[in-house]
């Protein structure tokens, strides 16, 4: 009989290189990539469009309320070879990469009802396992039973630099300083909000990854998820 497959979970700050690295590994163990950021990066579009959220002010009672209407799914996309985000049954994977989209999505994401309907979709989603899922509070809340966690983080200067170069190539006219601001706010909110909140899972596997390479990364964590698949 063959073994359940494992889940994998990985935690980490902004624009620490979760996602890369998890989508990489999930393709390497022919496993399914679920990016949860991607799925809150959805839910804030779509309070932007429904006008829920404007600057930094939110009313939560007409989100709570406006979120029956959203439905945020995966569509695998042959040409890129990944699942994209879709919102209302259409391709967002563009929009939610905006700023005015980063600007506002951990406010969004402290929102305990948008946390709830997402947690219960991505548990529902790593059911049968084979999952690699990377997020804020996979291994803690989620997928407290992964079978190996990742908990990814780097200095904020150094991952506000990666994702200045990866936004200047859509939109030259993007600010570091800005970034850098963004980066460091998401970062205190993710940490501090009451539901949800950004923690190192206490049996998770730490990865600075300030100084290495993307290679090097994959390395770290492949070896790791094989010790687990292994023990499993």
């Amino acid at each position: 009989m063959n073994k359940r497959k494992i889940n994998i979970a990985i935690d980490g700050h902004s624009s620490a290189g979760k996602s890369t690295m998890a989508q990489a590994l999930a393709k390497e163990l022919n496993f399914n990539y679920v990016d949860t950021g991607a799925m809150y990066r959805a839910a804030t579009l779509f309070c932007i469009k429904e006008r829920l959220v404007e600057t930094n002010e939110i009313d939560t009672r007409k989100i709570e309320a406006a979120i029956e209407r959203m439905f945020i799914s995966f569509k695998y996309n042959d040409k890129s070879e990944r699942l994209e985000v879709h919102l209302g049954g259409k391709n967002m994977e563009q929009e939610i990469r905006s700023m005015d989209v980063a600007k506002k999505v951990s406010l969004v994401a402290a929102i305990p009802a948008i946390r709830h309907k997402l947690v219960d979709l991505q548990q529902r989603m790593a059911q049968q396992g084979g999952v690699v899922m990377d997020g804020r509070d996979i291994g803690t809340i989620v997928m407290p039973e992964a079978e190996v966690k990742f908990f990814i983080t780097a200095d904020a200067e150094v991952r506000a630099k990666r994702r200045f170069a990866e936004l200047q190539k859509t939109n030259p006219e993007t600010r570091y300083q800005d970034v850098l601001n963004n980066i460091l706010q998401r970062d205190k909110i993710d940490s501090s909000r009451a539901v949800g909140p950004l923690r190192q899972a206490k049996d998770a596997i730490v990865l600075d990854n300030s100084q290495l390479t993307e290679e090097e990364q994959f390395q770290f964590l492949l070896i790791n998820a094989r010790k687990a698949m292994e023990q499993a």
